[in-house]
């Protein structure tokens, strides 16, 4: 027996980026391109920051770590990211943050798109410090030092790289694996890196 139910429209899939996708998308984008042209949509965004609704987070704190709910909107898009940050987890093979988040259209209150964040929030992170960097740094700098030298410290020297014109690293971590692991991980990016 067939039905004659009409299919759903397109409106009826809200469109979702894992993870492979959005690893999928800076690869064919280019870190840097990726880096550079988020920073210009967040400065864009800061520029408007009187319209946007600020709502605080919502946190539950835990002993082993925090969960968050992050709600922001403008006149025509209601977002939220779901963000967690669990210390111990490394010990148990998994993440420390993991983080997804939804868009939303304001006028029919429609999900437009469900994404993973994880990464994203490690591009916006680096993004956003370079973003600010690039008008707080003295002028013609080349240097950066990096005290803590975890993943983000990786995204953070491409995005100073390529908004601010870094060149050269000065790596620190109480843990020096870390440090040669970050080292490692940036070589052959053009930086001229020392551990300290």
């Amino acid at each position: 027996m067939t039905s004659s139910a009409p299919a759903p429209s397109h409106l009826a899939f809200v469109p979702f980026v894992s993870v492979e996708n959005m690893m999928a998308l800076v690869h064919t984008i280019g870190i840097e391109t990726f880096l550079r042209e988020l920073a210009e949509y967040l400065e864009a965004d800061f520029k408007r920051w009187p319209e946007f609704d600020k709502t605080p987070r919502v946190a539950a704190h835990s002993a082993e770590g925090v969960i968050e709910l992050m709600p922001t909107s403008d006149s025509s898009l209601y977002g939220f990211k779901y963000v967690n940050g669990h210390p111990k987890n490394t010990k148990e093979g998994l993440q420390t943050v993991t983080a997804f988040g939804m868009l939303a259209d304001v006028a029919s209150g429609y999900p437009t798109l469900l994404s993973e964040m994880t990464l994203l929030t490690a591009l916006r992170t680096a993004a956003t410090s370079a973003m600010a960097a690039k008008y707080l740094a003295p002028a013609n700098a080349k240097t950066m030092a990096i005290i803590g030298n975890g993943a983000q410290s990786e995204f953070q020297a491409m995005a100073f790289r390529e908004i601010v014109g870094i060149r050269a690293l000065r790596l620190y971590d109480l843990d020096r694996t870390a440090s040669e692991k970050c080292a490692r991980n940036l070589s052959g990016q053009g930086f001229d890196i020392t551990i300290c």
